[in-house]
């Protein structure tokens, strides 16, 4: 029996969606900024690109981290936990018959910890405190169902 929770951010917008959100905004910012400079207003045309580069590096920023997420897969042998973030992922295999799950502390930043011969794993970071708390009951009480006989 394999058991899998996701624990992903929660962005409105994919990639793919703010790039075309930008691209409208280009165009229309870039269409004010030009019937100004037709009327001779040129500081119109500077600002308007400044502006565009900032909101473009705003939204790249957001882009790149729209997709984290924290995976846990929980089988008989193994508790895999993979991070993603900004496309890198990190890995963690830790032994389900001696993980500890420590409940996440008080305080809105406080994250779920798994500990396990050695190996410590924080996990929770893309996802509410309510949902963090529900999360390390239901692992914990995944992890004493697994049996050390099979």
């Amino acid at each position: 029996m394999i058991r899998e929770w996701t624990l992903a951010r929660n962005c409105s917008l994919s990639p793919g969606q703010v790039a075309r959100a930008y691209g409208l905004l280009c165009c229309a910012s870039s269409a004010v900024a030009i019937g100004f400079l037709l009327h001779g207003i040129w500081i119109i045309l500077a600002f308007t690109l400044s502006e565009l580069a900032l909101v473009g590096l705003a939204l790249l920023v957001y882009a790149r981290h729209a997709l984290d997420q924290e995976q846990i897969l929980l089988s008989e042998s193994c508790l895999l936990v993979a991070a993603t973030e900004a496309g890198q992922v990190r890995e963690a295999r830790l032994d389900p018959l001696w993980t500890r799950v420590l409940e996440p502390g008080a305080g809105r930043r406080a994250l779920i910890r798994l500990e396990s011969r050695g190996v410590a794993v924080e996990i929770g970071r893309h996802v509410s405190e309510a949902t963090r708390r529900r999360i390390a009951r239901e692992l914990r009480q995944a992890l004493r169902g697994i049996s050390v006989i099979p």
